[in-house]
């Protein structure tokens, strides 16, 4: 977390103060930015008050004080409905002021940020995407990465911001382009899990220990992120959710979430990503069988259960 004189930092609305949105907007608030918050779940409000954040009635009053807005939201529609406004509500893009950035730092469809994105554009705004990655413990900590989509002016004008709350900031270029660099990350992210998961699975069935397993594979060509820091069998990594039932760094919804934007891209540009796609579904079945809430490394329960189905089976 880089340190920046609070003078120099722009006012901040905040929108979505849930279990990643709050913990970044406490960050911002700590280094002694202005922020104004909303969130529509009055808990997330409270312990935002605890940390120092005005929270105030509606998003359109936290608007209005703003020179950024950001935004923390579960998916592109809501992003987009937020912006134009619904159900006869004024949207945020009437609510701002002139000279306003629109800052979303949700995980939504590539095409859904570049049209939120030129949706401020032609109301006078300037605008950046920039998804982030580190699940809960960096938005607490402020370790985050954030890829970021934007003009390079409009970059340098978020980039204090971001670097409050985050530990790398990479601009990946043009409106978009942070959603672009989420998923073809997540999608590497969520295939590696199901190989290392697998791959542990196969060690026990082998009477491999999972120490052993570790110790080898963490200094060979197998080693991986999935491995050294989010290892799915308790023991090796003592701070892996494996060891505390699966609690959630991230969660197994918000992986299929990002799988399944992954397959839409894929979809789009006609990509071959067979991997990629298998894990989608491995990860939606994962939901579906009420893991939702379970760490995504939690993936090698479904594994292992479905191997031993299979075996009985033959």
């Amino acid at each position: 977390m880089t340190e920046t004189p609070s003078q120099q930092l722009p006012a901040v609305a905040f929108l979505g103060l849930g279990h990643m949105g709050g913990p970044m907007a406490a960050n911002l608030a700590a280094a002694g930015v202005q922020v104004t918050g909303y969130d529509i779940v009055p808990e997330a409000c409270s312990a935002a008050r605890e940390q120092g954040i005005e929270v105030v009635e509606t998003p359109q009053e936290a608007a209005r004080s703003a020179d950024v807005v950001i935004t923390m939201f579960p998916s592109g529609k809501h992003v987009v409905d937020a912006y134009v406004g619904i159900d006869g509500a004024v949207g945020l893009l009437a609510a701002a002021p002139a000279g306003t950035t629109f800052l979303d730092c949700s995980t939504i469809n590539i095409s859904e940020a570049q049209e939120a994105t030129e949706l401020a554009r032609a109301a006078g705004f300037t605008a950046a995407d920039a998804p982030v990655s580190g699940g809960v413990v960096g938005a607490t900590a402020g370790t985050l990465a954030f890829m970021v989509g934007a003009e390079p002016e409009v970059f340098e004008r978020v980039r204090p911001l971001l670097e409050i709350m985050g530990g790398r900031v990479v601009h990946c270029g043009g409106s978009g382009m942070g959603q672009a660099a989420k998923i073809c990350n997540n999608m590497i992210l969520g295939v590696s899990m199901v190989a290392v998961s697998e791959a542990f699975v196969l060690a026990e069935r082998l009477g491999l220990e999972h120490q052993a397993m570790y110790d080898v594979v963490s200094n060979a060509s197998g080693q991986c992120w999935a491995l050294t820091t989010n290892c799915p069998v308790p023991g090796p990594v003592p701070t892996s959710p494996a060891n505390k039932d699966f609690e959630p760094g991230f969660a197994g919804a918000l992986m299929a979430k990002d799988l399944n934007l992954a397959t839409t891209a894929l979809d789009e540009t006609g990509a071959a990503a067979p991997m990629g796609r298998l894990a989608a579904e491995l990860y939606n079945q994962f939901v579906a069988d009420g893991q939702a809430g379970k760490d995504f490394s939690g993936i090698i329960t479904t594994l292992r259960d479905g191997g031993r189905k299979s075996s009985r089976e033959e």
